[in-house]
């Protein structure tokens, strides 16, 4: 591969962008790291500092020592961070007319904070914004319940029928939703241009949406740190910062769709 400078990659993935019809950008962890969320696997990320293995939907049912540990680590999320250049890049895209859909492994709701409507924004891990009662399936506002954290209470209970609540997200041994995932194969089956930000494109099912879009015909950009496997069948690879590059290249979009 030739290198390039960033100027020459931005505007040639714009030129791409007004050439393609329908457009998805699937995000991972990577693109909001830059607005303070700390990824799992990365340098100083949340597996150094917790143990994977007792983070499964089996432990944090079955085991209230378990429960404990997955209540730690869920006042770490940050249920305040702000969208960063990259989320209001690509809310930008949509605002042009030129974004399908967003499919996200995140579950930190920034895709909406930075414009991006809800309808368009398929979140394959969930949202941390809310919580689940796991006996009578009531939802519960996450600011609510994190709120009650060091105020006597651990390990907070459903107010209405005190069950067990959950953050409405996959944990380990959980399945993807399958309509969420369903229709986000479909998206990726007919869209022509996949851009890929802040994703190792190592965890899967997750994974599969690129690979899957590739399949179908559609090109695929990556803007990500590190090398991904999905490197060598792509029209375009940034290994630098999304919140630096997606800016340069959205702005160099010149006009939405007819």
């Amino acid at each position: 591969m030739i290198e390039v400078d960033l100027d020459t990659l931005a505007t040639e993935i714009a030129e791409l962008i007004e050439h393609s019809k329908r457009i998805i950008v699937f995000s991972g962890a990577g693109i909001s790291t830059e607005s303070g969320i700390p990824d799992f696997r990365g340098p100083g990320g949340i597996w150094e500092r917790f143990a994977p293995e007792d983070f499964t939907y089996q432990k944090f049912v079955g085991d209230a020592t378990a429960r404990r540990k997955h209540w730690c680590l869920f006042k770490e999320f940050s249920l305040n961070a702000k969208p960063n250049p990259a989320h209001l890049a690509v809310g930008r895209l949509s605002q042009l007319g030129r974004l399908d859909c967003v499919i996200t492994q995140n579950v930190d709701n920034l895709h909406q904070r930075g414009g991006v409507p809800d309808e368009k924004v398929l979140e394959l891990h969930g949202n941390m914004q809310w919580f689940r009662c796991l006996n009578c399936q009531q939802r519960f506002p996450a600011e609510g319940i994190i709120s009650k954290l060091g105020k006597g209470k651990d390990v907070p209970g459903c107010d209405i029928c005190h069950g067990i609540l959950k953050p409405d997200v996959v944990f380990f041994g959980e399945s993807l939703p399958e309509k969420v995932f369903r229709e986000a194969l479909e998206r990726a089956g007919c869209c022509d241009l996949c851009i890929v930000v802040g994703s190792t494109l190592v965890i899967y099912p997750a994974a599969s949406i690129p690979e899957y879009a590739f399949a179908a015909g559609a090109k695929l950009v990556i803007i990500n740190l590190d090398p991904t496997p999905l490197d060598d069948r792509a029209e375009f690879i940034v290994n630098t910062k999304a919140g630096e590059f997606l800016p340069e290249v959205v702005q160099r979009v010149r006009y939405g769709l007819d």
